[in-house]
């Protein structure tokens, strides 16, 4: 039953989050960011298809990589949502001020959108190469303009990231 009320209030986040959506900024990206070298920051948004509850739009700034690293989530207006860190072997999601651990950045990841994503190759994604992932297929081809998009096509059900970075 418990797990039915989270559900319903990740929907409901969810459904905020993308109704102020449109009045969002997100934070400006750290002097000296690099397009290949990150940090990163823009906004985010994981839609899971046959499954909207699961689904989540947000504000970001990424940095580190797929080995130790650390990615702030933020509200449309610039509240903080979660922070999530990992380095080998241990992942933390700080989020309404409970803290919860994971044994890695890919099951951390999973449980904060709702779906597996290749945090390896997205981190490479980022950086402009275009490394396999099994299940996704991604494109790179708007990353000049800071735009990623990526789906997940197996196992079921699909899922589409999508990245806008801000220059």
């Amino acid at each position: 039953m418990s797990w039915l009320i989270r559900r319903w209030a990740v929907g409901g986040l969810v459904a905020l989050v993308l109704a102020l959506a449109g009045c969002a900024s997100v934070p400006k990206p750290p002097a000296g960011a690099t397009a290949e070298n990150g940090p990163w920051s823009g906004r985010l948004a994981v839609q899971v298809q046959d499954q909207p509850g699961q689904s989540f739009s947000a504000g970001f700034e990424l940095k580190g990589s797929a080995v130790a690293g650390e990615l702030l989530l933020f509200s449309p207006i610039g509240g903080t949502l979660a922070v999530l860190d990992w380095q080998p072997g241990h992942a933390r999601l700080q989020s309404n001020s409970r803290t919860r651990e994971f044994d890695s950045v890919d099951a951390l990841v999973a449980e904060v959108s709702g779906t597996a994503i290749p945090v390896h190759a997205l981190f490479d994604w980022l950086r402009g190469i275009a490394t396999p992932a099994a299940g996704w297929q991604a494109d790179l081809s708007q990353l000049a303009q800071g735009r990623i998009a990526a789906k997940r096509v197996a196992p079921p059900p699909e899922a589409d990231l999508r990245v806008v970075l801000e220059r």
